[in-house]
């Protein structure tokens, strides 16, 4: 069996060096730990959830035997290639009607960071993947965790970094080394990245979960506002139409022959003009 480990060209990462510029008294990250291999960096915030972790446990992993996407799909890169992790978040003064907003929060603080230290135009496709040239370049999964502490949020980020050409899962896969990025450094990337998340969250928090603290930025970063989608239901049928912003629930609005139509969940592909 091939060793997951084997490319000296990929760094580890560095979980004391991490601790040290980011968890801080008062701070929103309170402990982060780097994991050589799991199935799923989402599965283990959950359980930690479970045992009364406090907000702000982030853990990442080098390799994901059996990373998840949304809709049950699989997140599998080599080892090293990509950021991969979770963090735990309890947004006990937001409405749980407004939670779904934390799955538009976290690709938005993926977009920007990577804005910002990779300098590529990277944008977000709604509900949670984040783009360039509509090639994916991360996505993201958001999941509810029953607690005896109440319930929490585990927010899954998956981010291709120094994936190559020959190792893309599908040819729309791209990653920061494909695209020429200013860094492929995973560890400043990976900062850039919990620090504006960190941000926007406790912003939004704050706010009570108001999404005008989102909205803004969103529709300035949306791939998908203003094109035409097809969206495939999670019932089993197709939407066609232009998607045209969100809701104050953050639903997609998506306007049709018949109508507006708001879109809690689907599988949303852009369409290129003829």
């Amino acid at each position: 069996m091939d060793n997951p480990f084997g490319d000296l060209d990929r760094p580890p990462l560095d979980s004391q060096y991490l601790t040290q510029r980011l968890v801080r008294p008062g701070a929103l990250w309170t402990a982060i730990e780097v994991l050589a291999e799991t199935e799923s960096t989402n599965a283990v915030v959950a359980e930690r959830a479970r045992e009364g972790a406090a907000e702000g446990l982030v853990v990442a992993a080098e390799y994901q035997s059996a990373g998840r996407g949304r809709m049950g799909r699989t997140w599998t890169t080599p080892a090293r290639s990509a950021l991969l992790f979770s963090v735990l978040l309890r947004p006990s003064d937001v409405s749980p009607a407004r939670w779904p907003w934390l799955g538009l929060l976290a690709p938005l603080a993926v977009a920007a960071a990577v804005r910002s230290v990779a300098e590529i135009p990277a944008l977000v496709k709604w509900p949670n993947d984040v783009l360039l040239d509509d090639r994916k370049l991360a996505g993201i999964l958001l999941e509810r965790v029953d607690t005896p502490d109440g319930p929490a949020a585990v927010v899954g980020i998956g981010l291709n970094v120094t994936l190559r050409e020959d190792e893309r899962p599908h040819p729309a896969a791209t990653s920061l080394a494909i695209e020429a990025a200013a860094t492929t450094d995973r560890v400043t990337v990976l900062s850039a990245i919990l620090r504006d998340l960190a941000t926007r969250y406790q912003d939004w928090s704050a706010a009570k979960g108001d999404p005008a603290q989102l909205l803004a930025d969103y529709t300035e970063l949306s791939a998908t506002f203003g094109r035409d989608v097809r969206v495939e239901l999670p019932d089993g049928t197709t939407l066609i139409g232009t998607a045209t912003g969100l809701d104050p629930e953050g639903r997609l609005l998506v306007q049709t022959g018949s109508g507006p139509r708001p879109l809690a969940a689907g599988d949303v592909t852009h369409l290129r003009a003829i």
